[in-house]
């Protein structure tokens, strides 16, 4: 069996790639946090990347998020909601996730909102964002962005905003690729201009197993990786 065949062997090579393309961005490894993403996959597969030290996990569903956190209750465990997330969904969010990545419009932070205020929790959220102009990707136009975020920080005060999210273009050339990544860091660095009170955009979130090293080239601070951590799913992984 080689390394890559087990899941420390890779994600000890994950772990070098990122520091390695941060290298290459003149920027310091621990600047870039690996979110392994464990949707479909099982428990075992769990609880072999806690063995490793892994204790926050992406999720794509809130039913899968349920199943999870009871299966491995007690366990110190941190789920994070990285699917597009259905209004009527907002209350098991609300419950059981610690972040949401995938916040993308007003209906959903009002809901998000409602819900929190009766768990007496608040709630770390990453706003969506699209850069791309594929019909199957979600995410809040840039332009929308900025009333956005004044509207969080007056009205739902259960929201904390870290930062923004997005899934690039998939697409065999990797300039298109990484425009995706650079226009979410430029709109981040345009709306950190306005200092909307409350509103953290210190988390830029973009990048998985396919092209997280072009993101982190154009400033990601989070990679969502699965596969090339967990190993091939058992089924395609829709995006």
């Amino acid at each position: 069996m080689t390394a890559v065949d087990t899941m420390a062997g890779r994600l000890a090579q994950i772990q070098q790639r990122i520091a390695d393309a941060c290298a290459r961005a003149g920027r310091p490894p621990e600047s870039v946090t690996l979110l392994p993403v464990s949707k479909t996959f099982g428990i075992e597969a769990i609880r072999e990347a806690m063995a490793l030290g892994l204790t926050r996990f992406g999720e794509n569903k809130t039913q899968e998020i349920r199943q999870k956190a009871a299966a491995l209750a007690g366990q110190g465990l941190k789920w994070v909601l990285i699917g597009h997330l259905q209004t009527n969904k907002a209350r098991d969010a609300a419950r059981d996730a610690a972040e949401v990545q995938s916040l993308d419009r007003v209906e959903l932070a009002e809901a998000l909102h409602r819900r929190l205020v009766g768990e007496g929790r608040s709630l770390d959220v990453l706003v969506q964002v699209k850069t791309s102009s594929e019909p199957s990707k979600y995410g809040m136009a840039p332009a929308d962005v900025p009333a956005f975020l004044r509207r969080i920080a007056a009205d739902f005060p259960t929201l904390r905003v870290q930062g923004l999210m997005t899934l690039a273009v998939n697409s065999p050339d990797p300039g298109e690729v990484r425009a995706c990544f650079r226009a979410l860091r430029e709109l981040r660095d345009r709306l950190r201009q306005e200092n909307v009170p409350g509103v953290s955009l210190d988390r830029l979130s973009m990048g998985m197993s396919g092209d997280f090293e072009l993101a982190i080239e154009e400033g990601s601070t989070e990679v969502r990786i699965g596969t090339a951590v967990f190993g091939a799913r058992s089924y395609p992984d829709p995006q």
